[in-house]
């Protein structure tokens, strides 16, 4: 069986039992980091196999891990943080996986998103999650207008070293909305910034943060209605 389990996106402490208990059983652990995914097996006294499995080897080692898993073997899918296949290698594996008619499961736990949208005081009952925004000023601009008449609650992932571009385009296209940024979530210095995109803009500006970031961004407020053409 392939097993992708969740993993802490920072408190060691947010591993579940299951997950902990899956990683001891498995033979083979595919992990995005190895060294990180040490830190973690260690702290938990796992010690088992790793391999490494990213985004520059994917494609070679999805046949591999396939070819195992239908030798018998049970395999167990990690990324450095959270759950795989959220912005994280694991699609390919998993698709490959379910056409060879192996048994896949989850071991849920932690995900960025989620624990980003409890935290915004935005609505939750819906929201679309967009991931990472392309690096180039024109291709981004052109990601955020596709959901600029959105009325769900918008979710974005974005790196220290494009925030402030990213931020200036989401205001330019999507106004003056209520937004949150949310870092290091889980960790010590867990931050929240709430408040207009012009607020955290200025805020980020005067104030440049280390890390990963979560971006959740009210939504228009009312769907635009569709038209057909012709």
């Amino acid at each position: 069986m392939l097993y992708l389990v969740a993993t802490p996106i920072g408190n060691l402490g947010d591993m579940s039992y299951r997950a902990v208990e899956t990683l001891r059983m498995v033979d083979l652990i595919a992990s995005e980091d190895t060294r990180k995914t040490s830190i973690l097996l260690k702290h938990y006294g796992i010690s088992k196999p790793q391999i490494a499995f990213h985004t520059m080897n994917e494609a070679k080692m999805t046949p591999k891990l396939v070819e195992r898993l239908l030798a018998g073997e049970n395999i167990a899918l990690v990324t450095n943080a959270g759950t795989p296949g959220i912005s994280d290698p694991g699609y390919s594996l998993t698709h490959a996986a379910v056409q060879a008619d192996i048994a896949v499961t989850s071991i849920p736990g932690a995900s960025a998103v989620i624990t980003a949208l409890t935290l915004a005081d935005l609505p939750l009952h819906s929201f679309t999650f967009k991931g990472f925004p392309p690096h180039k000023e024109g291709p981004r601009k052109r990601f955020l207008e596709q959901e600029k008449h959105s009325a769900h609650t918008l979710v974005f992932y974005e790196s220290p070293y494009r925030l402030i571009a990213f931020l200036k385009n989401a205001l330019e296209i999507y106004g003056d909305r209520r937004a949150v940024l949310a870092n290091d979530l889980t960790k010590k210095f867990e931050t929240i910034w709430r408040g207009s995109l012009s607020e955290i803009l200025s805020g980020v500006e005067a104030s440049p943060i280390k890390g990963e970031f979560c971006i959740c961004i009210e939504g228009c407020g009312e769907e635009k209605p569709k038209t057909r053409e012709g």
